[in-house]
């Protein structure tokens, strides 16, 4: 699509704030106002309409689909995302150990660990952990204190966390890039020990690197979106 318009700009309006384009604010494909919760988030998605260039690209405005998301469908699904994060408790990535090489299982426990003890305190819970690919079953606690904690989650808040769960393979590293706990790039690091040491002691694979960059992006594009939805 060729840019159709020249100037863009913020208006604050009733409950939140508006991207303009030529002074007609945007709207959702679903055609819903694009009402942004705070300022710094409106900002933010109208510097991704700004950098357009003479032909606009959608997969240059990682905000501004994240926003349009979090408005047309996170409030009819939810509870749907609520259950396909909580599917995550048995599977979680960081509960999962290698059994060999030792080097690997070493790396694994120093940048899941620290993660893991963070969820005890954080949620008083006590995480299962285990070696190797046998199916794990976390005590009932450890489940129903997460589904307590998403539980209060919503609207582009539980899309973000959604984002960075699916990419990570964990919500407990997302959970705690979320909450602040770890930063976006650690959370990364400790999502991706097994590519790292695959790819030092293999040889790095072009496309499946060129995959990691981008999975990264898109992490680090869901954890900007609460950044500037706290404002």
């Amino acid at each position: 699509m060729r840019r159709f318009y020249r100037h863009v700009g913020v208006a604050g309006e009733a409950g939140g704030f508006a991207v303009l384009l030529d002074g007609k604010p945007v709207r959702t494909p679903k055609g819903l106002p694009l009402l942004l919760p705070t300022l710094a988030l409106a900002e933010a998605v109208a510097g991704e309409w700004l950098d357009q260039g003479e032909t606009i690209r959608p997969l240059g405005m990682p905000l501004l689909r994240l926003a349009n998301t979090g408005i047309d469908l996170m409030a009819e699904q939810a509870e749907r995302s609520r259950r396909a994060l909580l599917a995550y408790v048995d599977t979680d990535l960081i509960c999962y150990f290698a059994d060999r090489p030792a080097e690997l299982l070493a790396r694994q426990r120093a940048a899941w660990q620290p993660v893991l003890d963070w969820a005890n305190r954080r949620y008083d819970i006590a995480l299962a952990t285990t070696h190797g690919v046998n199916p794990l079953r976390q005590p009932a606690a450890v489940g129903a204190a997460l589904e307590r904690s998403l539980a209060a989650q919503s609207g582009m808040p539980l899309l973000a966390l959604q984002e960075a769960t699916v990419l990570a393979g964990s919500l407990l590293l997302a959970l705690a890039a979320c909450q602040g706990a770890l930063s976006a790039g650690d959370a990364w690091a400790a999502a991706t020990v097994d590519e790292r040491f695959q790819a030092e002691t293999w040889g790095e694979d072009p496309e499946q690197a060129s995959r990691l960059r981008d999975r990264q992006r898109e992490f680090a594009d869901a954890l900007r979106l609460l950044v500037l939805l706290r404002g």
